[in-house]
């Protein structure tokens, strides 16, 4: 175990954070074809590498979660990507969820799928290089949801695959996202983020999950995207914060945010915001996909005279998030680096 433990602290060493780059093809279609570029498999393949072969890239990614397409892929030199990152001193990762589906008798609910086969692809992916995996579950809130039936159900799956891949020697994520569609309040969202944190740790204690060696990836406390109101930063983070000091264990060696769909500068304050509020039991740190990476695909926009721009773009989201797990981002640093660029 002390492997994991070890891998799961570079995963959240100081002022680096992990790299999203996991959207499924049906998932980069849509965001591809929202700025007009070509959804074929080079193409995907030709922005995953202008990602990965940013310059200096490693000063603020200690991770990358790649798909299952994306980590049997390579780059123009034929470097395979998991290698590529290697050499940079990036851990690779793999999505290993096959998404969610509905969840019997349960109306408007999903529980995540993907664990029928999961121990013989674990062994595959290790050999591809992969060194840690993520699986996502999804709760949304109204009504009568998220059911406990939902929260338990997804729990339940959430702690399997942790089991399975710690047995696989790699370090699991954790991603318990409740969404924040809708006009719901930053009080509700908090009592179900912490509902489904408690659910979490109860199923990964029951089936032996060493908490040392797994990372969580939680969403921010937020007021839904249509309340009437938008909760302040100041707000997000002392709910956020509470939501995790009353549910997840000191053990835990990191918290990797997922940004679930915040505009780009709100997801880099709101870290900042908790990251000011500290020292805490675990490291804060981001795994953003939209919130690293929505500037630079539209900078490069599938030409290939974009690609520096497109670059240029990318570090700068990945340096303002690293300066905001320090607490040192600000409006000021923002604008510097976007006239730098």
């Amino acid at each position: 175990m002390n492997q994991l433990h070890e891998t799961a602290r570079a995963l959240v060493a100081t002022g680096k954070g992990i790299l999203a780059a996991d959207e499924s093809t049906a998932t980069i279609t849509r965001r591809f074809e929202a700025v007009g570029i070509a959804p074929t498999e080079e193409q995907r393949r030709a922005y995953r590498e202008l990602l990965l072969t940013t310059p200096a890239i490693e000063e603020y990614l200690s991770g990358v979660i790649l798909f299952d397409e994306t980590i049997r892929q390579q780059a123009s030199d034929g470097i395979p990507f998991p290698e590529l990152l290697a050499r940079k001193g990036i851990l690779p990762g793999i999505k290993v969820d096959r998404g969610a589906a509905p969840l019997a008798l349960a109306d408007g609910e999903t529980v995540t799928e993907g664990l029928d086969g999961l121990r013989a692809r674990f062994e595959e992916y290790r050999g591809l290089g992969a060194r840690f995996a993520k699986w996502r579950a999804t709760y949304s809130i109204g009504g009568h949801r998220p059911s406990d039936y939902c929260i338990w159900t997804n729990a339940h799956a959430l702690a399997r695959y942790a089991a399975l891949a710690q047995e696989a020697g790699l370090v699991p994520i954790v991603e318990p996202e409740v969404l924040m569609d809708g006009p719901h309040s930053i009080e509700e969202s908090a009592r179900a983020s912490g509902r489904a944190l408690e659910a979490l740790f109860t199923e990964l204690h029951d089936q032996r999950v060493d908490y040392r060696g797994l990372l969580l990836k939680p969403n921010m406390v937020l007021a839904g995207y249509a309340a009437p109101q938008p909760a302040t930063a100041d707000a997000v983070a002392e709910s956020t914060l509470e939501v995790l000091y009353r549910h997840v264990p000191a053990a835990v060696p990191g918290v990797v945010f997922l940004s679930g769909g915040q505009p780009d500068e709100d997801a880099t304050v709101h870290l900042n915001a908790m990251s000011l509020r500290g020292p805490h039991p675990w490291q804060l740190s981001f795994s953003y996909a939209r919130a690293l990476q929505s500037p630079a695909m539209d900078a490069w926009a599938g030409r290939p005279e974009g690609v520096q721009a497109a670059q240029r773009a990318f570090a700068h989201r990945a340096r303002m998030n690293s300066a905001a797990r320090e607490g040192a981002y600000s409006r000021e640093l923002e604008q510097q680096g976007v006239r730098s660029s």
